[in-house]
């Protein structure tokens, strides 16, 4: 049986905020750590996303844990059009690079090279695509190759919703948010120097850009993917055919960052609890916070639900947006530590002792 204990309670109040609107056929606002959406359009709608398709290339390629390896560009790249970082057969380029190249000039060749180094061919690297949507539950996506171009077999199929998970998993990755937020990289391989300069343009125009991917193909139309983070908000926005996308992301952005605060609803370590055990003390191990608007602020419900007898976990604490259900902690609870008064006869032969 559990013991149930409300600690806030507030009234909702109705939320009243200026309405935005944007050019495309898709599109969503979402802040990355908590998964909230602040903004969507047909979120579920599934098209042809064309190069934001390579985000899903370069985190795996990242996670691979291959990057410092060398890569000797084979045949693979014969079958590569487009967009392209224009690699040699016989270069010798390192993976990290080559994910540089993937992601700040859309190289084609580039993923070609990638999947099939860390694949051992395209077909299994697509398979670990397909694994990885799966895992970050995108259920309505499907990958068919690793560039995202469409004119052949269909290309890939995905939603703003979906792919917004996925840069959202992708983002919390230092080492793919160092090089997708990087303008200009440049590198010398053994049979050409490159100089690269990233085709996200909110880089140079928006200063709370931290990275992203731009998409074109005749069947998408432009596809484009960016994140941006203020004020310790973290947000990304995804837009699926948007003749207007880069004009449209700036204004998404801006729209959450004027509107929405991140609240730290929950801090980890020790948890005050009134009226209970007072042998007990009570701690979790992980920080939660939550973007509000100002009229939410005072809707939020925190729930203490603890155990009568606890074991592994002392019970949990519920966060709740009126009724709406936010997030479920686990709560744990350890003996208290009882310092023990000490005597005036111990007292005074410690004095001694330091006189000593």
């Amino acid at each position: 049986m559990k013991k149930f204990i409300i600690i806030c309670i507030m009234l909702l109040i109705p939320v009243r905020i200026k309405a935005i609107e944007t050019s495309a056929t898709s599109a969503i606002l979402v802040d990355t750590d908590s998964g909230r959406i602040l903004y969507s359009k047909d979120i579920h709608n599934k098209r042809s996303i064309a190069s934001i398709s390579k985000i899903m290339t370069a985190i795996i390629a990242i996670e691979s844990d291959k990057l410092n390896d060398v890569v000797e560009i084979n045949d693979s790249i014969d079958k590569a059009y487009g967009s392209g970082i224009y690699i040699k057969k016989g270069e010798h380029i390192s993976l990290e690079d080559l994910v540089y190249g993937l992601m700040l000039r859309s190289g084609n060749d580039a993923a070609l090279a990638i999947s099939n180094y860390v694949g051992g061919s395209t077909e299994e690297f697509v398979n670990l695509m397909n694994n990885k949507a799966k895992e970050l539950g995108m259920k309505n996506t499907l990958f068919r190759n690793p560039s995202g171009l469409d004119e052949e077999d269909g290309g890939n199929i995905s939603t703003a919703y979906d792919m917004s998970l996925l840069i959202s998993y992708a983002i919390k990755n230092d080492k793919f948010k160092e090089i997708t937020g990087t303008k200009h990289h440049k590198i010398e391989t053994d049979k050409n120097i490159y100089s690269w300069t990233n085709k996200n343009k909110l880089l140079f125009s928006y200063k709370n850009t931290t990275g992203g991917k731009t998409g074109f193909t005749v069947k998408a139309r432009r596809t484009l993917v960016t994140t941006a983070s203020k004020d310790n908000l973290n947000l990304a926005v995804v837009t699926l055919n948007d003749g207007n996308d880069f004009k449209d992301h700036q204004d998404l952005f801006e729209y959450g960052f004027n509107n929405y605060t991140n609240y730290q609803l929950l801090k980890k370590g020790t948890i005050n609890i009134p009226d209970t055990n007072n042998n007990l003390e009570y701690y979790i191990e992980n920080d939660y916070t939550y973007p509000l608007l100002e009229t939410e602020e005072e809707s939020i419900l925190i729930k203490y639900n603890l155990e009568k007898n606890p074991k592994e976990t002392a019970g949990n604490i519920e966060i709740y947006l009126g009724d709406k259900l936010l997030h479920k902690e686990p709560l744990f609870s350890k003996e208290k530590e009882i310092k023990q008064k000490k005597s005036l006869l111990q007292k005074i032969k410690e004095i001694f002792k330091h006189d000593k």
